[in-house]
């Protein structure tokens, strides 16, 4: 009989026990929202890597189209530049020789 326990001893240990375990459910309940709240997040980091490689990309696209913008206005400088140079040029050459003509 040294082997037995009393009904009161028993009860206390499966109360013990019934506290344990829901304390250690609470526990795996907090680690599994936790978990869920970690895989969660990792997905919207995912989708922000995605997300910022195609930003990227389209800044580059639009940085080419600015770069080809800017310089739109210095071609069309270069080729006025030019037709003044040309007209300038044309009429010296062209008074040049109506006054070689005019001598002659």
């Amino acid at each position: 009989m040294d082997n037995y326990i009393t009904r009161q001893e028993h009860e206390e240990f499966a109360k013990r026990q019934d506290s344990e375990n829901e304390r250690q459910n609470r526990r795996i309940q907090l680690l599994e929202d936790n978990v869920r709240q970690i895989n969660e997040l990792t997905v919207s980091v995912k989708e922000m890597a995605v997300n910022m490689s195609n930003m990227l990309k389209e800044l580059e696209k639009q940085g080419d189209r600015l770069e080809a913008l800017e310089k739109e206005p210095a071609e069309t400088t270069k080729q006025i530049k030019q037709a003044i140079i040309t007209a300038i040029v044309g009429t010296v050459v062209g008074a040049v020789v109506t006054a070689l003509i005019m001598i002659l």
